[in-house]
């Protein structure tokens, strides 16, 4: 089985890896020449010379439309896994004809959230829902001056709205489409970067009346949480502590760093949607982005 990665940063090195460790046949568009995997400068070289059956965009996010009409032009007709979030803009497409794109929210795949959706599948509403996370943007990359990075950059795709948008994709997964929203949000701290890095959201989702998402770039111990109330259920998940507490049972599991983009690429391959995120899925999570910066912006509520 062969897969080509585009782009072969941080994300793509460990793309490539955990597709090499499974067996597949690797190969990388990209101009790093660290990169250990054959290299090609172009997509349509690759496309020509290695062939590949299965495709992962993991370059900035600011470059994914151009890289995905790229892919199209060259008539690749395989599975796409695109970097979240999977545009820049709620107003980008790409070209996506003869291909099946998914969006790469991996954290679908964590045991203790799939276990919490499974617990709440059949309740009709929740009354609250409230997510949370945050991590020190200089201690992300160890080894890299977190100011050259693209988090750092909003013209490049960056900023916590946009880098921590798992939680905005767990959000409507477990709650539903959102209905409209509400924020703040913006570069609020003394982080030396021109992107937002403190998000707050609150929105009416079709299963919760009242969902809170907290993101930011600043806490120094790192936070990922999910806390539920529904009929006769309270839930708190924290993935960090690697618990899931529902109405005081509590399950421990310590799910291993690479284990939930393993059981992704699983998923991507056998082209298995039922947990991965489609591209319709991720397109609501852009047009959640979109509107979240416009009521920040405008101080008011927007309609999704």
């Amino acid at each position: 089985m062969r897969i080509l990665v585009i782009g072969y940063g941080s994300i793509g090195a460990r793309h490539s890896r955990i597709a090499a460790s499974l067996g597949m046949e690797v190969a990388c568009v990209s101009s790093n020449a660290d990169c250990p995997y054959p290299r090609f400068k172009r997509i349509d070289e690759a496309q020509s010379a290695f062939g590949p059956q299965h495709v992962i965009v993991a370059n900035p996010t600011a470059r994914h439309t151009g890289v995905v009409n790229e892919l199209a032009h060259t008539g690749f007709n395989g599975n796409v896994l695109v970097e979240k979030p999977v545009y820049g803009g709620s107003d980008e497409r790409a070209n996506v004809d003869g291909m099946r794109v998914y969006v790469a929210y991996n954290l679908r795949f964590h045991p203790l959230v799939q276990a919490l959706r499974e617990r709440i599948h059949d309740l009709p509403e929740f009354y609250s829902a409230s997510l949370r996370a945050g991590q020190y943007l200089p201690q992300w990359r160890p080894g890299t001056d977190y100011r050259q990075s693209y988090s750092a950059r909003l013209d490049q795709g960056g900023g916590v709205l946009r880098d921590l948008s798992h939680e905005l994709d767990l959000a409507l997964w477990l709650c539903g489409p959102a209905k409209r929203v509400a924020a703040l949000g913006g570069h609020f701290s003394d982080l030396e970067i021109q992107s937002d890095d403190v998000y707050s959201t609150l929105s009416v989702n079709e299963r919760c009346p009242a969902v809170s998402v907290s993101i930011n770039y600043l806490d120094r111990m790192p936070q990922r949480s999910i806390a539920l109330n529904g009929p006769g259920l309270t839930a708190a998940l924290d993935l960090v502590r690697g618990t899931l507490d529902i109405n005081g049972k509590i399950t421990h599991i310590q799910a291993e760093r690479d284990a939930t983009y393993t059981a992704q690429l699983q998923a991507f391959v056998r082209d298995d949607a039922s947990t991965l995120c489609t591209l319709a899925e991720g397109i609501d999570v852009v047009r959640f982005i979109g509107a979240a910066e416009q009521a920040a912006r405008r101080s008011a509520w927007i309609p999704l």
